[in-house]
């Protein structure tokens, strides 16, 4: 494979119209010229995704970012700390940016990805790209370029091939108090970013929103139904909430000591950012043999509360 070549012939297909199977540090994103509405439809069409839920686009310098949304003091600190990287900021778009981008919202999410296929592949093209995980809108969200291939293969016009994703699971995504309905700061989505680290960056609270609504979404991810396999997923904190007798798979959180053919782990020595690289992978890895699954639920804290995030929504039964 060459990269550059790769690249190059990605950003000829986005130029046109297509969709392209990038890699970022987080998850692999399908991405189309954001300001194109024929471009992200297309998106929609691939995943079957609904309308009502906004996508993330990805800049991959300040310029870019400022020509499609609106900063203020505190989103240019957040940027200033955590760009190129993991964290998604909902600001006040322009317009330039479509509704369909932004599922008819005056605001628009926005991101700089690290990984640097992804940003010489936006600056490549010298347009922001709307980028959502690439898989069947709900399902488990792809950390390889396999995948993607597996699912949505002949749906795209080319897969930009980066390895796994070091991250594992989907960005934070933030709403600053200029922008948010609540008056405060807002985390919508838990991420490789926690809470913590972004009060210690601006000196403000980020705090959940107190209200929802999963049939109008503010940012991608909060739907009560996600990152879902085709097997039945239950959660577990202790052995003893276990059924006796269940015969599916176990995922531990930490490797268990007396190891049995049904039994998988998110990590070897209680590290929670191991447990979210792994996570995604394991699941599509387990969902092969149409089993139950129970797993267990990680420590609340860093990039754990990212993965309950996705384990209680993947979980979810209406």
């Amino acid at each position: 494979m060459n990269i550059d070549s790769d690249i190059a012939a990605a950003a000829e297909i986005l130029k046109k119209g297509g969709i392209v199977a990038m890699p970022t540090e987080t998850v692999y994103g399908l991405a189309a010229d954001a300001c194109s509405e024929t471009a992200v439809r297309k998106i929609f069409e691939a995943k079957g995704r609904p309308f009502i839920d906004p996508l993330i686009v990805h800049v991959s310098d300040m310029e870019m970012a400022r020509s499609i949304a609106v900063f203020d003091e505190v989103s240019e600190a957040l940027a200033k700390k955590f760009w190129p990287g993991p964290l998604t900021i909902i600001l006040r778009k322009k317009p330039s940016v479509p509704d369909i981008t932004t599922a008819g919202m005056d605001t628009v999410a926005v991101r700089m990805p690290s990984h640097p296929i992804a940003a010489r592949l936006i600056s490549k093209c010298g347009f922001a790209l709307a980028a959502p995980s690439a898989n069947p809108f709900g399902y488990i969200s792809p950390t390889c370029a396999g995948h993607v291939k597996d699912q949505l293969g002949g749906k795209v016009d080319m897969i930009l091939d980066g390895g796994e994703c070091s991250r594992g699971v989907e960005s934070t995504i933030v709403m600053p108090p200029a922008v948010s309905t609540e008056g405060g700061a807002l985390i919508l989505r838990h991420g490789p970013i926690c809470a913590e680290e972004l009060s210690a960056a601006v000196g403000i609270d980020f705090t959940p929103p107190k209200k929802a609504n999963p049939a109008h979404p503010a940012a991608p991810g909060m739907m009560k139904s996600h990152y879902a396999p085709k097997s039945r997923l239950f959660l577990f904190r202790g052995l003893s909430e276990i059924p006796e007798g269940f015969r599916g798979r176990v995922v531990h959180f930490v490797r268990p000591k007396n190891v049995t053919p049904r039994d998988y782990w998110l990590t070897e020595n209680s590290d929670v950012n191991e447990a979210a690289r792994r996570l995604f992978a394991l699941l599509r890895s387990l969902d092969k043999t149409s089993e139950d699954i129970y797993c267990q639920i990680c420590p609340d804290c860093g990039a754990g509360r990212a993965v309950n995030d996705r384990l209680q929504r993947a979980s979810f039964k209406a």
